[in-house]
């Protein structure tokens, strides 16, 4: 997992061109004006989804993990908890759709730790890295504007 902030880029040079190119793209593009939905950049090889997504309380949700694409999440508007587990997923898996949609819900690790994520941060989960977006912090249910990049995790390396 890699994090920082979309105006700070020079501070992550080890950050792969194609994520970076992901991230300049959406600091470029996308604003609040943006209709919520999905757009791609590069076909299914890297797209990106913009909500307006309801925080939850973080026992309401199961960590989650994928095997073929990468996630940029970035903070647009508000403060978004994030539960992240630096081991592999080993807990019981509760809902595995990697098939279908290359995702699968896990049982909470104990090992979990919670981040927060302010306006323009972002956080990049490579395939297996297990994550629980959309935490309270504070036990504050409100409405954050997030955009979520995907990236093929093979299309990295292509030319």
């Amino acid at each position: 997992m890699i994090i920082g902030n979309i105006n700070h880029l020079g501070l992550v040079p080890y950050l792969p061109e194609k994520i970076k190119q992901s991230i300049e793209y959406i600091k470029d593009n996308v604003n609040s004006n943006t209709p919520v939905g999905r757009y791609d950049i590069d076909g299914n090889n890297m797209f990106f989804m913009l909500s307006d997504s309801t925080l939850r309380h973080i026992h309401e949700a199961n960590p989650e993990y994928h095997e073929k694409y990468i996630d940029v999440q970035i903070v647009l508007e508000g403060q978004e908890g994030m539960a992240v587990c630096t081991l592999p997923p080993y807990t019981k898996v509760l809902d595995d759709r990697l098939t279908e949609n290359d995702i699968a819900f896990i049982k909470t690790p104990n090992e979990e730790t919670i981040l927060v994520l302010q306006p323009n941060d972002f956080i990049v989960f490579l395939p297996h890295e297990v994550h629980k977006p959309l935490c309270t912090i504070d036990g504050k249910i409100v409405t954050v504007r997030k955009v979520v990049v995907k990236i093929a995790f093979d299309y990295l390396y292509l030319k």
